[in-house]
């Protein structure tokens, strides 16, 4: 019984990493489909691009918004834990893939791309390259292992750190991007230029 149990994990986890894989490729096809670069524009990759407000921002591997897709993960983990509380973990990661996924597409849109540029930190932006967005695809998928393992005290710590910690280094956090995102203030840009 016990080994019954141990194989059908195996094949769950297989499972699970071939629709991750496939949804990862699906995004990158997706991302070049309408007209994101594959690499940053500036002809290479960076592991990490620390100007948050630069114009190779979402271009390299890691920036300063990569953490808000692990919150991402935390977020998706526990909805789906909410709407859908008997699946597996492989279901529920490769859910929170999808969601991420989707997401980064939809980012990648000129309508949430001029969203975007609405906000003070945000005007010299023109979208991921297609390696950026893979990454924070795979960073919200730290974001549901994480939550996996950890207490959800824990998961709120880390969130709130994470908000108030980039909030003070980069006056921006997820917090301020969504609200930024729906409804743009003028006086929370001012702010966010540091005026």
């Amino acid at each position: 019984m016990r080994q019954g149990l141990q194989e059908r994990s195996e094949h769950e986890l297989g499972t699970a990493v071939l629709g991750i894989g496939l949804l990862l490729a699906l995004q990158a096809v997706a991302l070049l489909a309408i007209g994101s670069p594959a690499i940053c524009r500036c002809g290479y990759v960076s592991l990490w691009y620390a100007n948050p407000s630069g114009s190779e921002t979402s271009q390299h591997l890691l920036d300063w918004y990569s953490y808000t897709h692990v919150l991402h993960g935390f977020a998706f983990y526990y909805l789906i834990r909410l709407l859908a509380p008997g699946w597996s973990v492989a279901a529920v990661l490769v859910a929170a893939i999808a969601l991420e996924a989707g997401w980064e597409v939809l980012e990648n849109t000129p309508l949430i791309i001029d969203r975007y540029r609405q906000s003070a930190v945000a005007r010299g932006y023109y979208g991921d390259s297609v390696v950026n967005s893979v990454a924070d695809t795979l960073a919200a998928a730290a974001g549901v292992g994480l939550a996996l393992r950890l207490p959800v005290a824990i998961i709120v710590l880390l969130a709130a750190g994470s908000e108030v910690f980039a909030g003070y280094m980069i006056r921006d956090s997820l917090v301020l991007n969504i609200a930024q995102l729906v409804y743009p203030s003028e006086a929370l840009s001012r702010w966010q230029m540091g005026r």
